[in-house]
């Protein structure tokens, strides 16, 4: 769904050191997005725009915040990105 280039390139990091951070960072993005939106692979493919935002949002986060990232916050914030998704509107 997103590759590490487009990650790189969203975050504006032009080194190879973080590659394999920023690998492990879509896989646990990818993991919240499905949990807090409550979708499926599937799901997850149907509302891919959203989703996309809502995984370079987490991706962002967790990056810039790696030693001090508040999960609370950040499940919040991805319910808010989410709600349309995890209610069923659309």
């Amino acid at each position: 769904m997103i590759t590490l280039n487009e990650v790189k390139n969203y975050l504006r990091v032009d080194h190879t050191e973080d590659d394999k951070l920023i690998i492990s960072l879509i896989d646990t993005a990818k993991s919240l997005v499905q949990d807090v939106g409550r979708m499926d692979d599937a799901a997850l493919a149907v509302n891919e725009a959203t989703t996309r935002q809502a995984m370079l949002y987490t991706i962002s986060y967790l990056y810039e915040n790696r030693n001090t990232a508040d999960y609370h916050k950040l499940t919040l914030t991805l319910r808010a990105l989410l709600f349309a998704q995890r209610e069923g509107v659309m």
